[in-house]
């Protein structure tokens, strides 16, 4: 049965209200994914189809789309930025409301986006406060249907070599492709998320096993010298290799 649903969440920031902007506008793969960036104006062309219906900069986004392409649970999409300046204009004051209509298996669509825009705006900040306007090779993909067991993220978690005890915040010397090492910061865990920073990469990965599909990842790489492809294949042979065990 089809249902309204909104998402609501505020957090302080420290960026300007300008990077904000620029961060949720211009269409970077720098913490979400790359996007067609929203025509500047009222009625412009937003991403997936979306139509622009508030445009303020800095301070006010919103886009909105009636027939969400390649969503059969979902008609309705409306996505709202506001941004105020805190401290002088040297940080920001974020409110993001997503809203819209589910029309199927609404309790799990509405769990998962939820706990998803908590991630997503968590990876926002991150962005801002250690990469703000460098560019990101982008890569995200999806593991084997093995990936959709309930314990999942935990053999991820071990495949990383992060104990049980591993909180947000903590340091650590991670295993990633081939064994190789990985030193970076655990900026997200809960049992849906992990978040690991490195002085040059976003590496995220995605529990969606949880809610009935497999887990995910995505590398936000701001080196120089990144390249997404190889990314990938180091990455999905890695996330192949964890599901591959007896």
């Amino acid at each position: 049965m089809s249902k309204e649903f909104e998402i609501a969440r505020e957090f302080d920031v420290d960026a300007t209200p300008e990077q904000v902007w620029d961060a949720v506008t211009s269409g970077t793969g720098g913490w979400l994914w790359p996007m067609e960036p929203p025509e500047p104006r009222e009625g412009g062309k937003g991403p997936f189809g979306s139509t622009v219906t508030v445009w303020d900069p800095p301070h006010r986004y919103t886009n909105r789309v009636e027939d969400v392409e390649g969503i059969s649970e979902q008609t309705l999409n409306q996505l709202d930025y506001t941004v105020e300046p805190r401290d002088e204009g040297r940080r920001a004051w974020v409110r993001y409301v997503h809203s819209g209509i589910f029309v199927d298996d609404w309790d799990n669509q509405y769990d998962g986006a939820a706990k998803h825009t908590d991630f997503y705006l968590h990876t926002l900040r991150q962005y801002l406060t250690h990469f703000d306007g460098r560019t990101a090779a982008f890569t995200t993909f999806d593991g084997p249907e093995a990936s959709k067991a309930p314990d999942a993220m935990a053999a991820v978690a071990k495949a990383l070599g992060l104990a049980d005890e591993t909180a947000a915040g903590e340091r650590v010397r991670a295993r990633g492709p081939e064994g190789g090492p990985l030193d970076a910061v655990v900026d997200f865990r809960n049992p849906y998320f992990i978040g690991l920073r490195t002085d040059s990469a976003l590496i995220r990965f995605f529990g969606r096993n949880h809610w009935g599909y497999m887990v995910g990842i995505s590398v936000h790489d701001f080196a120089p010298d990144a390249d997404a492809e190889a990314n990938e294949a180091a990455w999905k042979g890695w996330l192949d290799g964890v599901f591959s065990q007896p």
